[in-house]
C-alpha cells in the first residue's frame, strides 16, 4: 500500500462516513491513489479538473457526471465541488497539486465525509501541494 493510499484510509475511509476515495495529480491529469477497489476512469479525473478551471459555471447549473451517475451540484467554488444525487453523494476538493474525490452513500453523513476532505485538504495546503 502505498503512502498516499494508506492515507486515504487512515483520513477519510476510518471515519465510516467515506465510501470511496482517490486523489488526482493535476499535472499528471491522472489518479495517483485510491482506496481499494475504486477506480477512477481517466476521463473522469480529467472531466475533474476541467470542471475546477473552466467550467464551475455549468456545473453548478447543470451537475456533473461521475462514473455513469448524474450528480446535482449543491456547491461550487475555486476550491471545492460538492454534488449529490439520490445514492449519495461526490465531494472534491482541489489543492495546488492535487483534486481529492471522495463518495458516500446513503446512511453515511455528508457532512462528517466533507470534513474529513476538507481536512485533508489543508493539510496538503500546508505542505505546499
Amino acid at each position: 500500500m502505498s503512502q498516499l493510499q494508506a492515507l486515504l484510509n487512515d483520513s477519510l475511509i476510518r471515519t465510516k462516513h467515506v465510501e470511496n476515495a482517490a486523489i488526482i495529480n493535476i499535472n499528471e491529469r491522472k489518479v495517483c491513489a485510491s482506496t481499494i477497489g475504486f477506480y477512477v476512469p481517466p476521463e473522469n479525473a480529467i472531466n475533474l479538473i476541467y470542471s475546477f478551471y473552466n467550467n464551475l459555471m455549468q456545473v453548478r447549473r447543470e451537475g456533473l457526471y461521475f462514473k455513469q451517475k448524474h450528480y446535482k451540484c449543491v456547491r461550487a467554488d475555486e476550491y471545492s465541488i460538492y454534488l449529490k444525487n439520490p445514492d449519495g453523494g461526490l465531494i472534491a476538493v482541489k489543492t495546488n497539486a492535487f483534486i481529492l474525490i471522495a463518495t458516500y452513500k446513503v446512511g453515511m453523513y455528508p457532512s462528517v465525509c466533507v470534513e474529513a476532505v476538507e481536512k485533508l485538504a489543508d493539510y496538503f495546503r500546508d505542505k505546499g501541494s
